[in-house]
């Protein structure tokens, strides 16, 4: 792997206050609508394409260590919109599209960080992009995505490489987040139809593996598609957003927080740079990082910034 560039000065990265944002390094390229995913203490910022709106198959990898970038092995074509997961020591890229806003794929892509080569696995059953992918007990659960598969949801099996389709999604959505906290899976906001302008959703669902049941919980505090989120301490942090009329350049700052004991939510300080069209985040040493993302609502605003926030909330 060839480092490229350090920026920061290591002395004051144990420094961030709880509960409080700080940057790090930028983003070797700018970049939007890309997927993003932590591996072996390691932030992975894989496709998505740049304000000429031109996908790419560049996989940048940051080392909090050295609060640098570096390049590793591209993907094995071009991607934007993807839904990227972690499972059992390997990286996975799921489905995505090639062109801003058609040209779905039913692609899945291994990385293996050990030799930094990339595996073609056994297909999604459905082309689709915009969703989100998340690891339970080793396996990857992959809900929603870009009309019509909106309500699509399959379960990935990397030990036998092979795909279970599920129930579907209750609402069907796309450019939503998702998390798995105690074992379900938690699938919060996105937006209705393909375009940012489209109605958005506040919609909480959860998936219970073992019942093989969805259930509805509290909505979010205000409707938002193109959100980012991660689970920490049994909290699911929500972040951006895009399409808002009220907002500068149609992003939401937005950080909320829900508490899935209580089925309760809690907005907390805004994004010092709202941003929308990232797809997973990373938690490494007690920091939430995430890189990139649009700055004005479309697909023309991906930024170099790279944002990290130290949660002070807990909720189990």
């Amino acid at each position: 792997m060839r480092t490229i560039v350090a920026f920061a000065l290591l002395g004051n990265l144990a420094a961030q206050p709880a509960g409080e944002w700080d940057t790090r390094a930028p983003l070797l390229e700018a970049n939007s609508e890309m997927g993003v995913a932590e591996l072996d203490g390691k932030i992975y910022v894989i496709g998505g394409y740049p304000a000429g709106r031109v996908s790419v198959a560049t996989v940048q990898v940051y080392d909090p260590a050295s609060d640098s970038w570096s390049l590793t092995t591209p993907l094995p074509r071009a991607l934007n919109h993807l839904m990227p997961a972690v499972a059992n020591g390997k990286l996975y890229v799921i489905g995505g599209q090639t062109d801003p806003n058609v040209a779905y794929v039913n692609t899945v892509y291994e990385y293996d960080p050990a030799t930094q080569n990339w595996l073609t696995r056994t297909p999604m059953p459905t082309a689709r992009s915009s969703g989100a992918a998340v690891t339970i007990d080793g396996k990857i659960y992959v809900a929603g995505g870009r009309p019509p598969r909106g309500a699509d949801f399959a379960v990935y099996d990397p030990a036998e490489d092979s795909w279970l389709v599920l129930p579907d999604l209750p609402t069907q959505r796309n450019h939503l987040t998702a998390a798995a906290i105690d074992g379900k899976l938690y699938v919060v906001g996105g937006r209705f139809q393909g375009g940012f302008n489209s109605p958005q959703s506040d919609a909480v669902e959860v998936y219970d593996p073992a019942s093989g049941e969805w259930e509805s919980r509290a909505p979010m505090p205000r409707p938002r598609g193109g959100v980012n989120g991660i689970a920490v301490e049994g909290c699911f942090h929500v972040f951006g957003g895009e399409g808002s009329a009220s907002e500068p350049n149609g992003v939401y700052p937005d950080h909320d927080i829900y508490d899935p004991y209580a089925d309760t939510w809690m907005r907390v300080g805004a994004m010092p740079v709202p941003v929308h069209g990232v797809t997973g985040l990373g938690y490494i040493d007690g920091l939430i990082y995430l890189p990139g993302g649009g700055i004005s609502e479309g697909g023309s605003s991906g930024g170099r910034q790279h944002q990290v926030y130290r949660p002070d909330q807990r909720c189990r």
